[in-house]
């Protein structure tokens, strides 16, 4: 049975982040992170089963199907290390598989959500052999907490699972993976996955779906930052919306306000206006071709090893080598 240790962190400056976010020149921001508090946690684990969002499932399929191919292209001996682990679900195929090979093996999921963190306990904690340490902390202190508790002969495979690179901007998706290089050694691997390109319809469909999940989990955003910070926003004088940027390719998740409006923000020091019509950014989802992978591995000191694909969603799992 596995045993469990979570890792306390403080928590990152919400106030000011919200308040440097909406005082944003041009576009107001939220940073996506802050979606996922309980609430937002458990909307999300609705939205991954909503026939609209194949995301979730394609992911799975790949990781059940392919999790013995993947462990036997891995060196012996592997620490593994989760990026924001949600409730660990899908990891389960690589976990025990790694287990069969290799014995005891230690899992570090990574997430900034306790409650995600106590999910994933709950989900993975009866895997024979498993030991759990988990880190409440952003992505790189995390990793490098993680890194901390290898052994000298160890291997680290870190998971960044779930299309989760895509809500960066590919600038900063290219940044991170340079920076997780830096702090992996030369062997170790990153199983990352992409979301690919796929018709416009189906795309917000899945990120606008008809029962109106997907509108609570970004609306929620704004009744945690009242509930956290003291806010007054009115949530029926803001609406969901999911837009496609062709120039970028990614859907865009805003919450945009009906009316003009002033909403104070006690806990972080200010009064914000908002016009009419005028939107708060929440969250991009940058969707890749099958091929770009390579290419930024080798831009971000790593090798494509192998690469599997999901036809029914497309969606790609691609098994990196650090160089």
């Amino acid at each position: 049975m596995a045993t469990a240790v979570i890792a306390q962190h403080p928590r990152p400056d919400l106030a000011g982040e919200v308040r440097a976010g909406l005082y944003r020149p041009g576009q107001k921001e939220l940073p996506s992170k802050y979606l996922y508090d309980e609430i937002g946690s458990a909307l999300f684990e609705v939205i991954s089963v909503l026939p609209e969002y194949g995301l979730t499932r394609a992911d799975e399929r790949l990781l059940h199907r392919h999790a013995a191919n993947i462990v036997s292209r891995l060196k012996p001996r592997v620490l593994v290390a989760e990026l924001g682990s949600g409730s660990g679900k899908k990891t389960r195929w690589l976990l025990e598989a790694l287990a069969r090979r290799q014995g005891t093996t230690t899992y570090c999921p990574i997430e900034i959500s306790p409650t995600a963190l106590a999910r994933c306990e709950s989900e993975l904690g009866q895997i024979e052999c498993l030991s759990i340490v988990g880190f409440e902390r952003p992505y790189l202190d995390g990793l490098l907490a993680a890194v901390a508790r290898r052994n000298e002969d160890d291997r680290l495979l870190v998971l960044f699972l779930g299309s989760t690179i895509g809500n960066f901007d590919r600038d900063a998706a290219e940044r991170f993976l340079t920076e997780v290089r830096r702090i992996l050694f030369p062997g170790d691997t990153l199983l990352l996955g992409t979301d690919l390109e796929k018709p416009l319809p189906q795309l917000l469909a899945a990120y606008d779906d008809a029962v109106g999940v997907t509108a609570a989990f970004n609306l929620n955003l704004l009744a945690r930052i009242n509930r956290e910070l003291g806010a007054d926003f009115d949530l029926q004088a803001f609406c969901h919306e999911a837009r496609y940027n062709s120039e970028h390719r990614r859907v865009e998740m805003h919450l945009r306000s009906l009316r003009d409006q002033i909403v104070t923000i006690p806990r972080a020091g200010c009064a914000v206006p908002f016009l009419n019509g005028e939107t708060i950014w929440t969250e991009s989802s940058h969707k890749y071709r099958a091929e770009d992978i390579s290419g930024m591995a080798r831009r971000n000191g790593f090798r494509c090893d192998s690469q599997w694909i999901d036809t029914e969603w497309p969606f790609a799992e691609s098994l990196l080598i650090a160089e």
